[in-house]
Formats: C-alpha cells, sequence, structure tokens
C-alpha cells in the first residue's frame, strides 16, 4: 500500500501571508491530503515555519526584538491563522528546531565526505555605515537581467533569475539604505552543482512526462543555463551553525536548511509520539512512500535543483519528489500585493470578512495552474452568491425545508425510482468520476468545474421531479424523490470536503451524521444514495449555509483594501 507523504512551500516567518501565498502552495495540499485521507490512504502532510535568513533578521529589528523571540510569536500567529482555514497539518514545525540543526549538520558533513563542499574565499559586500558584511538578500538593486529596479542580492522576485549580490546594479543596503560599500574577502562553503549536473538531469528526466510545464520548464531553464557552484553559508548570527573549524560565527544559507527542514519537521512530528512514529520511514529507504510537493515558482528551482542535489550528494538514500505541483501568482486586480502600500487582503484580514469556505471555494476555482489568476472582490462575490449560495446552500435549504414541511423531520419512506431517478444517478457518477480524476492528478480548476456541475444537477434532479407538485397526487412518490435528494445532500458534503470541510460537517451535523460518515463515495452509487434510511432524523437549518455578498458590501471591500468595484 503506498503511502503519501504531502509538503508545500514553508511559509516565511517575516509577517502574514497573503491570499497568493496560500494558494499556491498550503492551500491545495490541504484539499488533496483531505481527499486522499477520504480515501482510506495513509496520509502524512508536514509544513513549517521557514525562520533563517536575512529578511527575519530585518523583520526582527524593525519590531526592535531579538530574532529568536520575533520567530516564536510569528510562528504561532502564523500556525493560528492557518488553523482557522481548517488546513490539516499532520504537523507545522519550525526551521530553527534542533531536529533540523542536526540534519543540516548531517548533510552539511556528508557532503564534504564525498567531495561535494569547498571551501573558497570570495570578495563580498561589506557595508561601511552597518557595520556588517551584507548577505545577499541584505542588498537590493537593479536586476541585471531584466531591470527590476528591487531585485534581492540572491534572486530577482521579477524574473526569478538567481542572482550574486555582486551582480546587482546601484546596490545598496536593505538595512539601512546606505550605498557605501566595500567588497571585501569572506570564507565560505560552496557547494559543488556542476558536479551533480548529469545526476539532476536524469532525475528531471525521469519526470518530465508527468511534471507540469511550469516546474519543467523554470528546471531546464537552471540546467540549459548551466548550474554554478553555489555559497551554502552566511555572515549571519541567526540560522544554523557551521560545523566545521574555522566558520565559527557563519550559519548555512536559509535555502540549504529550509527545505531540509521538510525531513526535521517530520522529526519533530515523530518525537511527539516515538512509540508510533517513525520519521525514517517515510524519508529513509521508503520505496512505498509517493512525495507529492506543492509550491509557487519562485520555489521551484530550489525543489528542482538544489534540495535534490543535496540530497544526491550526500550518497544515502533519501526519498526525493515525485510529483511537483507548481502554481503561478495569484495577483489583485492584475498587480502584486502589498503590505507597504496597503494593496490587498491577507490571511488574517480575509477571515476577519467572511468565513474560511468562502476563501477556499474561490482560491481553488481560480488557482493559478497554467497562467496567472487575478483576485478581484466583484469576481470573489460573484462566485460566492452563484456557486455556494444560490446552486448548493439553495438545494440543501431547499430540500431540508420542503421535506419537514410537506412529511416530517425524518428521513420519508416509500415509492421507487423511475427512470428519472436512474438517469440522474448515472450523471452524478459519471462527473463524481471525472471529480476523483481531476483531484488525484491535482487538476483543481476541473475539478472545482466538475464539483459545482455536481451541485446544479441536483437543483436540475429537484425541477424535473418537481416533488411540490408529485406530493398532491402520490405521496410515496414525493417521499422517494425527497427521500433520494436528502441522501444527495449527505453525498455533496462527502465531495466538498475537501474544498470546505467547515460547510461539510455543518452539512453533517444537519442530517445528524459526523466526520466518520466522510468516506470518498463508493464506485455504486445507488447504494451510497440509500445510505440514508427511512426513519433517519435530520434538522432543519436555521439559517442558510452562506450569505449573499451584495454590491455595497463590494464597495467597501474595494476601499478598504485598495481594489476597484468596477473591475
Amino acid at each position: 500500500m503506498t503511502k503519501y507523504l504531502i509538503t508545500s512551500a514553508l511559509p516565511y516567518i517575516n509577517g502574514i501571508k497573503h491570499l497568493g501565498n496560500l494558494v499556491g502552495s498550503m492551500l491545495p495540499a490541504d484539499v488533496y491530503a483531505r481527499f486522499l485521507r477520504q480515501k482510506g490512504e495513509e496520509v502524512l502532510y508536514i509544513c513549517a515555519t521557514d525562520e533563517h535568513g536575512t529578511p527575519a533578521e530585518l523583520a526582527a529589528l524593525e519590531k526592535n526584538q531579538d530574532v529568536e523571540t520575533f520567530c516564536t510569536e510569528q510562528h504561532e500567529i502564523q500556525k493560528d491563522i492557518y488553523k482557522r482555514f481548517h488546513l490539516s497539518f499532520d504537523h507545522f514545525g519550525r526551521s530553527s528546531s534542533s531536529q533540523n540543526t542536526e540534519l543540516t549538520q548531517h548533510f552539511c558533513k556528508k557532503l564534504m565526505e564525498n567531495g561535494f563542499i569547498e571551501e573558497r574565499t570570495i570578495k563580498q559586500v561589506y557595508s561601511v555605515d552597518d557595520g556588517r558584511f551584507l548577505p545577499d538578500r541584505y542588498i537590493v538593486g537593479t536586476c541585471p537581467h531584466c531591470g527590476y529596479e528591487a531585485a534581492r542580492g540572491d534572486q530577482c522576485e521579477n524574473c526569478t533569475r538567481v542572482l550574486d549580490p555582486t551582480d546587482l546594479i546601484n546596490p545598496r543596503s536593505a538595512v539601512s539604505g546606505s550605498s557605501n560599500l566595500e567588497i571585501k574577502d569572506s570564507k565560505h562553503l560552496f557547494l559543488k552543482l556542476p558536479a551533480l549536473e548529469s545526476k539532476l538531469s536524469a532525475f528531471i528526466d525521469e519526470h518530465e512526462a508527468e511534471w507540469p510545464l511550469v516546474v519543467t520548464s523554470i528546471a531546464r531553464k537552471w540546467l540549459k543555463e548551466g548550474l554554478r557552484e553555489r555559497c551554502i553559508t552566511r555572515d549571519l548570527k541567526w540560522g544554523i551553525p557551521v560545523p566545521k573549524e574555522g566558520f565559527e560565527g557563519k550559519v548555512f544559507y536559509v535555502w540549504f536548511d529550509a527545505p531540509i527542514e521538510y525531513i526535521g519537521s517530520t522529526a519533530e512530528w515523530a518525537e511527539q509520539d516515538p512509540d508510533h512514529r517513525d520519521w525514517k520511514s517515510w524519508w529513509y529507504e521508503s520505496k512505498d512512500v509517493r512525495y507529492v510537493e506543492f509550491m509557487a515558482k519562485d520555489n521551484i528551482p530550489f525543489h528542482t535543483i538544489m534540495f535534490p542535489a543535496t540530497l544526491l550528494a550526500s550518497g544515502e538514500p533519501w526519498k526525493k519528489v515525485d510529483y511537483i505541483k507548481g502554481f503561478n501568482w495569484l495577483t489583485f486586480y492584475g498587480g502584486k500585493f502589498s503590505t507597504s502600500q496597503k494593496r490587498g487582503i491577507f490571511t488574517n484580514q480575509a477571515l476577519d470578512e467572511f468565513q474560511p469556505d468562502y476563501w477556499r471555494y474561490w482560491l481553488m476555482a481560480n488557482a493559478p495552474e497554467s497562467a496567472d489568476s487575478s483576485f478581484t472582490f466583484s469576481s470573489f462575490a460573484a462566485t460566492i452568491n452563484k456557486d455556494l449560495n444560490d446552486v448548493l446552500g439553495n438545494f440543501v435549504n431547499r430540500v431540508l425545508k420542503m421535506t419537514a414541511s410537506k412529511i416530517g423531520s425524518e428521513v420519508p419512506a416509500g415509492g421507487e425510482w423511475t427512470a428519472v431517478e436512474d438517469e440522474f444517478v448515472q450523471t452524478l457518477q459519471n462527473r463524481i468520476a471525472d471529480y476523483t480524476k481531476y483531484l488525484s492528478e491535482l487538476e483543481f480548476r476541473k475539478a472545482l468545474v466538475e464539483l459545482r456541475a455536481i451541485w446544479v444537477e441536483g437543483n436540475n434532479y429537484l425541477t424535473a421531479a418537481a416533488p411540490w407538485t408529485v406530493i398532491k397526487e402520490n405521496k410515496d412518490q414525493a417521499a422517494m424523490i425527497l427521500r433520494l435528494a436528502l441522501n444527495v445532500i449527505r453525498l455533496y458534503a462527502v465531495l466538498s470536503a475537501p474544498v470546505i470541510p467547515e460547510t461539510a460537517e455543518r452539512i453533517l451535523k444537519l442530517l445528524d451524521l459526523n466526520a466518520n460518515d466522510l468516506a470518498w463515495p463508493a464506485q455504486n452509487l445507488a447504494e451510497e444514495l440509500q445510505k440514508l434510511q427511512p426513519g433517519h432524523k435530520f434538522n432543519v437549518p436555521e439559517q442558510p449555509l452562506f450569505q449573499k455578498i451584495t454590491p455595497e458590501v463590494v464597495a467597501d471591500l474595494c476601499q478598504r483594501y485598495g481594489g476597484n468595484p468596477d473591475e
């Protein structure tokens, strides 16, 4: 039996994430993990806060906190937000953990033993005004490749090119803004990526037919341009210490230790229950594990090249990724989310405005899979109103209220299926097969189209069967129609649970069921639609499952978050 190891890009510690961060990694990973669990698969969904590196130090400096205290506070803040979004991590760890420290130092030692790390003295930027060396992210300037004026010293987030700080045009300190910079000698460790190029190319070849184009194209671009030795140490105080004589006071580059935290976080998880959990069974000599990663395109080079290089260079049988689900950007009205410019709605703000399932549904229905997606409040409102309120919510409310008022608050007995029901059930079965296929293949937008279509079929059936008319002449036949519709409500809760889990739980409670009733539908849908037997009690909702978002609310949201109500 295959075990499924799922990881999503580690959210960085320096502040609350925006909706793009959520839909570009953690949310789709959660939908997939929930879906697999409902199918009865063994799943381990691992994530953590990424806590080392320059931005953490800068963010702590701005708050006048020591960096360790800052990271501890921010970890708890982010962890709470993801819990409120119903992200079902099996463990949400920290890259500053002792487990990650031990593993990162282990990898460094193995890579040195195997000849894949060399020591070099390099020219490094030193800020005279700040009195310190400036590692990559401490330096900003103009990208020499695309002209982006706010490129960082490690990577241009505009064109995704990996950079060295000395590549930047008009460089300046990110700490003070000073351009009073000097070049000085500093001793560092380098990962010899060129020596691993053939192995990495073979690794990409092995998966190229399966992986999304956004993933393989970025990986191939790196290989085509030629791999260079990459510096894996930094002149920083905050980070994992380098276990080598003469490197006291230096730490590992955040992009060296952060991916290793996937293993470290799994070790954290295992140590919480050592009698029943073994992290090595997921990561070491783990042939029965299918490993799936979720991330936005800016993270792809590090997970197709850097992290696999570390694992390959160790010479040890570490589990390498089987499938990478890469995402493009989610924009805010076509532009970037920006805290400083008050553009866009961030995850904590989103939860203050609407229930999490509104956001989960819209984001997955508009996931930036093959191209960038743009968030607008008008689109958000239209989707919630039409799909959740008018289709799913309408079906649930109509059926429960009609059955209770016309027959009673128990599943009614009587009547037999006709050709209308047979056709309806066959249509559902075909659509559920497609929905299941798309979720299995991580085609989320296609899956959400099918999910909505499945909801629509229920409303179409009610219109065709017209129980409100049938009951006047044949109460038993009307009872059969409503009994089937009540079972369809249960089915909708099961099918919707990966995407909108809170709503699914509310529906189950209305049907006097619980989370144990969420097993994925059996292939024989006719049996699935008879699980609620006559006499089973149900409840009528005191208020609708969803509330419509009015144009006035959209205008208010645009005014407060920087949107345009006309778009």
